[in-house]
């Protein structure tokens, strides 16, 4: 697979690895990531760049120790750069993991290198002595060698745990989250393309390498869409029910859930709505109040929007938004359509997108276009100020403005409006609705007026500044 973007990731990663050098000292990072963002990809990449000896070794799920060991000796073996002295440490093959560490310092031979074990917690699944393994060996002995330690692992709930107080790996694991490739590296991914369409494609594919590889291949989203809609095993089609299925124990009721979000046609999901479209009453409130804990905290699949410059401890004026931008497009136009899929009629799911997409993307680009303006504040002046973005609406969603900027003190220094149109520009009366949100908004009474639109703003409407997509997609380019 190609490899694209992750400056910052590749950054933090080599950092790490000069530490290690220039101390002679061992550094341990847990990686966390939901599944199919690129971490291995991420992974590889790192150690080929490296120049060092490495062991990079992957656990299977459910795989019993024995064979997860035999496998750490197969790769120990056939690193492209194996550990300079590999082959009298492990003459033998090693009997556990206590086996493996203790001769792992021998294999080093005191030079740099790096150990990469892949998915560990699959293999703290079948090992439950693993983290307590690793903490007597790194305590003894490989915290005071030239070795960079990198523990990997999709499931975000445990990989936390790792460094948690009550464990054993903690204060010993530096964290480094990895994303999916952002706007900027999606264009990267797809080359010379309309602003317009890398953003559709951003917000069909999430950024996910995998899904990315797959739109390449076609000339626009629309295109790409279409055709993996007409199998129900495609990509597009299958990646979200495995990453429920992978992160959720409780894959049903989480799904659930999730739907009942995602299925809102028109505006923003409130929990009345979600409970709504649970079919209401004491049930699906305590439904929704279950999964939404899970979704929020640990998994944070659900963020929870309240209007710019409120608490947000306080307000019950509260909206719902699945945060992953594949995910909120697999629950609005794969999921509720896979069995016409399985049964040949994929044209009901393609109709079903050219119906609503538009108007689905106006709403979806918004948490977007929030972060554009936010990343904007690191090198535009205009912004320079800005400390939140976000929305502003009233209780009874009569006023409503799309971009809400506050700087320090809570104080509304930019509102927007949000227009995704690529081909009619933002007008003079669109702009004058705006303006009215300076008397209607508090604290905003000398905001400065900020249109959004891939076509711009029309001449003489007044805005005082205007974002088309390019410059969305350019604030996640790296400065």
């Amino acid at each position: 697979m190609e490899f694209w973007g992750r400056t910052r990731e590749l950054q933090r990663l080599h950092g790490e690895l000069r530490h290690v050098r220039a101390s002679g000292t061992g550094r341990m990072l847990a990686i966390r990531g939901r599944r199919q963002v690129g971490k291995s990809r991420l992974l590889t990449e790192m150690v080929e760049q490296a120049g060092v000896p490495y062991l990079y070794t992957t656990a299977v799920k459910n795989e019993v120790p024995a064979m997860q060991l035999e496998r750490a000796m197969s790769d120990l073996h056939t690193s492209r750069r194996p550990l300079p002295a590999v082959e009298v440490a492990f003459a033998a093959p090693a009997t556990s993991w206590t086996d493996l560490f203790a001769r792992l310092p021998i294999a080093l031979d005191g030079e740099p290198a790096i150990v990469v074990l892949d998915e560990f917690p699959w293999a703290t699944e079948t090992d439950d002595s693993l983290e307590a393994v690793l903490q007597h060996a790194w305590d003894g002995t490989l915290e005071h060698l030239p070795v960079l330690l990198i523990l990997v692992g999709s499931d975000l709930t445990m990989m936390e745990r790792l460094t948690e107080h009550d464990r054993p790996l903690f204060g010993r694991a530096h964290e480094l989250v990895v994303a999916a490739l952002n706007p900027a590296e999606t264009a990267e991914a797809l080359g010379a393309r309309d602003p317009v369409d890398i953003l559709d494609v951003y917000l069909t594919t999430g950024g996910y390498p995998r899904l990315l590889v797959e739109a390449r291949r076609h000339p626009n989203a629309r295109s790409f869409v279409v055709a993996q809609l007409a199998d129900d095993h495609s990509p597009l089609s299958i990646t979200g029910q495995r990453m429920l299925d992978a992160e959720f124990r409780d894959a049903e009721q989480a799904r659930t859930v999730l739907e009942a979000i995602g299925a809102v046609e028109v505006g923003h999901p409130t929990f009345s709505s979600a409970v709504g479209n649970l079919g209401g009453g004491d049930a699906a409130k305590t439904a929704v109040t279950r999964a939404l804990k899970p979704l929020l905290d640990m998994k944070r699949v659900v963020a929870i929007d309240v209007p710019v410059g409120t608490d947000p401890r306080k307000t019950r004026t509260r909206r719902y938004r699945i945060v992953d931008p594949y995910l909120r497009f697999w629950f609005r136009y794969c999921r509720p359509n896979l069995a016409d899929i399985a049964r040949g009629r994929d044209d009901i799911a393609v109709g079903h997108y050219d119906r609503d997409y538009s108007s689905w993307r106006g709403k979806t680009i918004e948490p977007i276009v929030h972060e554009a303006v936010s990343r904007a504040a690191r090198f535009d002046d205009r912004f320079a100020a800005l400390e939140r973005v976000g929305a502003w609406w009233d209780r009874t969603g009569h006023h409503e403005y799309d971009i809400a900027a506050t700087t320090h003190g809570g104080t509304i220094a930019w509102l927007g409006t949000i227009k995704w149109r690529p081909n009619q520009p933002v007008t003079a009366a669109e702009i004058a609705a705006l303006a009215e949100g300076r008397a209607t908004v508090p604290d905003a009474a000398h905001a400065r007026l900020l249109a959004v639109c891939p076509a711009g703003a029309a001449e003489g409407s007044g805005p005082d500044a205007t974002f088309e997509a390019a410059d969305i997609v350019a604030a996640w380019r790296p400065r």
